[in-house]
């Protein structure tokens, strides 16, 4: 019996199904992704989940690193805050020079009335108001 060639497979199925990175319609009208993923029908793994949420971490990390290297000075909860918000927003976070602002110069108090005042906090509710109490006092 003679060994599979998986990567010649890899190479076959890339070629026919594609390589999508984003989602897409396929043509039975359901929802896929990567090289012929059927999300619709089979979703994803919890394994994968994790997989793509320490990704999604981690790039929101360097976000932060990136553009402000003033983040880690700030105390483990309020990191946190920023780095949820960065997950959320990308770089839209930066559209927040206020509330930035109050936090660079540690006016918690008014860095969380600032994230209060924002259509993003209309938009997560609850989310917003957790994450601004977390930057106003230091607490969970």
């Amino acid at each position: 019996m003679s060994q599979l060639d998986l990567r010649a497979l890899r190479a076959e199925l890339e070629r026919d199904e594609k390589r999508c990175l984003k989602p897409y319609i396929d043509t039975e009208g359901n929802t896929s992704v990567g090289v012929g993923r059927n999300l619709t029908a089979v979703g994803i793994s919890d394994s994968e989940c994790d997989f793509m949420l320490e990704n999604d971490i981690a790039k929101a990390l360097r976000l932060l690193d990136r553009n402000l290297p003033w983040w880690r000075q700030l105390e483990p909860v309020r990191q946190r805050v920023l780095a949820n918000m960065a997950f959320n927003l990308e770089y839209r976070l930066f559209t927040f020079k206020k509330a930035l602002a109050a936090m660079e110069a540690r006016d918690f108090s008014k860095a969380a009335e600032e994230m209060l005042a924002s259509k993003w906090a209309v938009q997560v509710g609850e989310r917003a108001q957790r994450l601004a109490k977390m930057m106003r006092t230091g607490a969970v």
